[in-house]
């Protein structure tokens, strides 16, 4: 059974950084496709963003293009969100996935389609 543990949530002020780390017990875990998504209270959980671990191609979400970055380590069970410019609208649970199969391109946002997932970490950015 795949397990992924996020760490490096915390609070910051708007304009402020942070890097999400997430670790994978094991490579079979990050074989296709890993993603980070969020989730406000209230609100549905969202995709932020996600790489191909085959292709390293990314894709972000709207809200957060040209800000964060994601990223994968040399250790291929290692995933990496790096935040710049946050803004309270980006306070919310932050959530690392990883799906078991190849996704179609018009999928990969979408949590329904990814299998594992870590307990998340918060995220809290104040203005």
């Amino acid at each position: 059974q795949g397990q992924l543990v996020e760490s490096g949530g915390g609070s910051v002020q708007a304009g402020g950084s942070l890097r999400l780390s997430c670790t994978a017990s094991s490579d079979d875990v990050t074989r296709y496709r890993m993603a980070w998504f969020r989730q406000a209270p209230g609100n549905e959980r969202e995709g932020v963003a996600t790489i191909s671990t085959v292709t390293n191609k990314t894709v972000y979400a709207d809200s957060v293009k040209g800000r964060f970055t994601i990223s994968q380590g040399i250790a291929k069970n290692l995933l990496y969100l790096q935040m710049n410019s946050l803004a309270p609208e980006d306070t919310a649970m932050y959530y690392c996935a990883a799906a078991s199969s190849v996704l179609l391109s018009a999928f990969v946002l979408r949590p329904d389609k990814y299998r594992y997932w870590g307990r998340g970490t918060q995220v809290t950015v104040s203005s």
